[in-house]
C-alpha cells in the first residue's frame, strides 16, 4: 500500500488559512478606522450644531406703515461678545418678495430689542425673519 500524504498539495485547494486570516485582519482594521472617522464626523457636526449658534432672533411685532415701509420689532439673543446680522423680508399679498434687508447687531449685550425699518418696493403684508448669522 502506498503511503497517503498528510499534507495537501500547495495551492491546489484554494488559499491557505493564513491568507484568509490576514484578509480578515485587514478588513477589521479598515472597518475600525472608518468607524472611528464616522464617529468623529458625527461628533464634530453635533458639537457645531449645539455650540455654533451664537445668534438667534424673533420677530415680536411688525406694522405696515405705508406702501414702501414695514416697521419690525426684533428681539435678538446672543452671546455678549457675538457680532452678526439678521435677514428680514416682506412679501406682498400675492406672495412675491417686495423687500429684503440685513440688520447688524454688534452691541455687547446678551439681548437686544430693536425697532428696524424694512423698505419695500410695493406694499408688504408681513415681516419674516429668514435667519441670523454670526461673524
Amino acid at each position: 500500500m502506498a503511503a497517503v500524504g498528510s499534507k495537501l498539495p500547495e495551492g491546489r485547494y484554494g488559499r491557505s488559512r493564513t491568507a484568509d486570516e490576514a484578509a480578515d485582519r485587514k478588513l477589521k482594521l479598515v472597518g475600525a478606522v472608518l468607524g472611528v472617522l464616522f464617529l468623529a464626523v458625527v461628533g464634530w457636526f453635533g458639537y457645531d450644531y449645539i455650540n455654533g449658534t451664537k445668534l438667534s432672533a424673533e420677530v415680536i411685532t411688525f406694522d405696515v406703515v405705508s406702501d414702501d415701509t414695514v416697521k419690525v420689532h426684533l428681539e435678538v439673543r446672543k452671546d455678549s461678545d457675538a457680532r452678526g446680522y439678521c435677514t428680514l423680508r416682506s412679501q406682498s399679498e400675492d406672495g412675491a418678495e417686495v423687500g429684503r434687508a440685513d440688520f447688524r447687531f454688534d452691541q455687547r449685550k446678551d439681548r437686544v430689542d430693536k425697532l428696524v425699518t424694512l423698505r419695500t418696493r410695493a406694499r408688504g403684508t408681513n415681516a419674516e425673519l429668514l435667519g441670523c448669522h454670526s461673524d
